[in-house]
């Protein structure tokens, strides 16, 4: 993702050698851009930006309590809890999207 290159050049933090070049450093995950001498040309990309989602997909639940378990007790868990439909779990994984 392109954006998580748009980083100041204070801001970089070296991710290659010396010499580098762009290709190589590109292939080593890390961002290149030599258009400020004095900083790293080739730095890690910022992280990507992450959200939880309790899915609306009902069939792809990831089952995070057992049977009968409360909203309070799946709550505790970390989990997302909708009772319905029925005959999926109804405590369930967040699932990770990216922003």
């Amino acid at each position: 993702a392109r954006c998580q290159c748009k980083l100041a050049p204070r801001e970089r933090t070296n991710c290659g050698f010396p010499g580098i070049s762009a290709a190589q450093c590109r292939k080593a995950g890390c961002c290149f851009n030599a258009s400020v001498p004095g900083v790293p040309w080739c730095f890690t990309p910022k992280p990507k930006k992450v959200r939880k989602v309790c899915s609306d997909d009902a069939h792809n639940r990831i089952n995070c309590g057992f049977p009968g378990i409360s909203a309070v007790q799946c709550k505790k868990r970390g989990c997302c809890f909708r009772a319905h439909p029925a005959g999926v779990p109804w405590c369930f994984y967040h699932r990770v999207v990216e922003e």
